[in-house]
């Protein structure tokens, strides 16, 4: 999958320099033809045919503090994410529970922002929510125009996550559960985190990691698939 992934998110040097933006690690060289038009071995059809462009989803990833998101958006995004990032202090010691993440020193104060192409015609901005209480009126912001979300879930402390799954299923998003693993911590297996979050039947549930990219991958291809059965249209 991570090597499908990387194939489609290859671009042409040519188109990205017309409109200044740098061509991305890994790009084949331009060759050439007859015709003195330029290609490029290896780019897939829609990006060369200028009169093709692929469609763009966004999807929301929710969950409580400290649960994995930055690291979700950073393991997958094609481009250098942008991350609102901020320096932990004294001040936040009585709202921010570090018991399950010692060692966190900053925390999203606004959100997390990356991209990736999953397929020939179908990229992906992948947005990460604050998970603070006190960040929560921007979620109305964030969730606009987006096909779904993923939250994530900690099980040392799934009850962080329970805002994240009571929001979306009151504005009717479609979502997934995305349980990230812990080193170190007991894996359980999906039907008994469904189970305990008391989510529907036909809400996927996954056991993913947020550093590793194909992971994040598989998470983001069951959100879109889920998305699909649920608002076909």
């Amino acid at each position: 999958m991570d090597s499908v992934v990387s194939d489609a998110a290859a671009v042409s040097e040519t188109p990205a320099a017309a409109v200044g933006i740098p061509a991305q690690p890994g790009s084949a060289s331009r060759e050439p033809v007859a015709d003195g038009v330029d290609t490029e071995e290896g780019a897939q059809d829609w990006q060369l045919d200028h009169s093709r462009a692929p469609i763009a989803t966004k999807i929301v990833v929710a969950g409580g503090f400290g649960v994995g998101k930055t690291t979700f958006v950073r393991a997958v995004s094609e481009i250098t994410p942008l991350q609102t990032e901020a320096l932990m202090t004294r001040a936040s010691e009585d709202t921010d529970d570090l018991t399950a993440t010692p060692d966190k020193l900053t925390t999203t104060v606004a959100m997390d922002f990356g991209r990736i192409t999953l397929d020939n015609d179908l990229v992906l901005y992948v947005f990460g929510t604050p998970g603070q209480q006190r960040f929560w009126f921007m979620w109305d912001d964030l969730v606009r125009g987006a096909i779904g979300a993923i939250v994530l879930a900690d099980t040392r402390r799934l009850t962080d996550c329970f805002p994240a799954l009571d929001y979306f299923e009151s504005c009717g998003l479609p979502y997934i559960v995305a349980v990230n693993h812990f080193e170190g911590t007991e894996l359980f297996e999906a039907d008994d985190v469904r189970e305990a979050l008391t989510v529907p039947a036909h809400v996927p549930v996954v056991i993913m990691d947020a550093r590793k990219r194909y992971s994040v991958v598989e998470s983001l291809l069951a959100m879109v698939a889920h998305a699909l059965e649920a608002t076909p249209e």
